[in-house]
C-alpha cells in the first residue's frame, strides 16, 4: 500500500474552514478533553478516531433522516453519514495539530438491494512516531463490519473488491471533495440522498 499525498504542503492538512470548523467551541472542548486522557500524540489520535467510530452514530444505522455537514453539525447531532464522520475526525485532530485528510473507495452500497456503485469517505492521518500517514475508518462497527485503529495492518470497514467493479483509491485530500459536499448540501434528507449518493469525484486522479 502506498498512501499519496494530494499536496505536498502538509499546512494544507491542518487548516481551518466552515466545514471543517475546529474553532467552534464544542469541538474544541471535545478536542481538549480527548487529548488529556491520551498520554501522547499517538495515543490521542487513537482515542480521537474510536471516539467518532462508536459514540457518533452512522445515520443510516439509527434510521436518522438528518443531514449533517460540519464537524460541529455532527458533534451537536451525535450522528453524520461516513463523509460527515470523517469531517469531525478531521477537525478533532486539526485542533490538536495533527495533519489529517480525506480519502474516498468507491464500493457497492449493497449487494442485495442497492447494487450501484457509490463513494465512501474515510481519513488519512498523519503519524508523527512512525513518520507515515495511515487510513482508519470511523464509520461505525456493526454486524460485518469491523473497523480498527492500526498503524501496520490497515483495518477498514469494507473490503474492496475490485471484481465487483469497486476502487480503492490511497490518495488523501486536504480538503472534502467538492462533488460530495454538493450532494450533502442539495439533499433535503438522508432518505433523498441515499437516491442520489457521489458516484464522482471533482478531484482529479493522481
Amino acid at each position: 500500500m502506498n498512501i499519496v499525498l494530494y499536496s505536498n504542503k502538509i499546512d494544507e492538512y491542518l487548516k481551518h474552514d466552515n466545514v471543517i470548523d475546529y474553532e467552534n467551541e464544542a469541538v474544541m472542548e471535545l478536542a481538549d478533553t480527548l487529548f488529556q486522557k491520551a498520554d501522547n500524540e499517538l495515543e490521542f489520535i487513537r482515542i480521537a478516531y474510536e471516539f467518532v467510530r462508536d459514540n457518533i452514530s452512522h445515520s443510516a444505522d439509527i434510521n436518522e433522516d438528518v443531514i449533517t455537514r460540519s464537524a460541529s453539525e455532527v458533534l451537536k447531532a451525535g450522528h453524520g453519514i461516513c463523509f460527515a464522520k470523517a469531517h469531525l475526525l478531521a477537525a478533532l485532530l486539526r485542533c490538536k495539530s495533527v495533519p489529517a485528510g480525506f480519502c474516498y473507495q468507491k464500493l457497492i452500497l449493497d449487494d442485495e438491494t442497492a447494487p450501484v456503485l457509490i463513494y465512501h469517505g474515510l481519513n488519512g492521518v498523519y503519524i508523527k512516531d512512525c513518520k507515515k500517514w495511515i487510513r482508519l475508518d470511523a464509520r461505525g462497527n456493526k454486524a460485518g463490519v469491523n473497523a480498527q485503529f492500526s498503524i501496520e495492518t490497515e483495518q477498514l470497514a469494507f473490503p474492496v473488491r475490485p471484481k465487483m467493479g469497486e476502487e480503492d483509491s490511497f490518495i488523501v485530500y486536504p480538503d472534502p471533495d467538492i462533488k460530495v459536499l454538493e450532494k450533502m448540501r442539495k439533499n433535503k434528507t438522508r432518505t433523498e440522498l441515499w437516491e442520489n449518493l457521489p458516484t464522482e469525484l471533482a478531484y482529479a486522479k493522481v
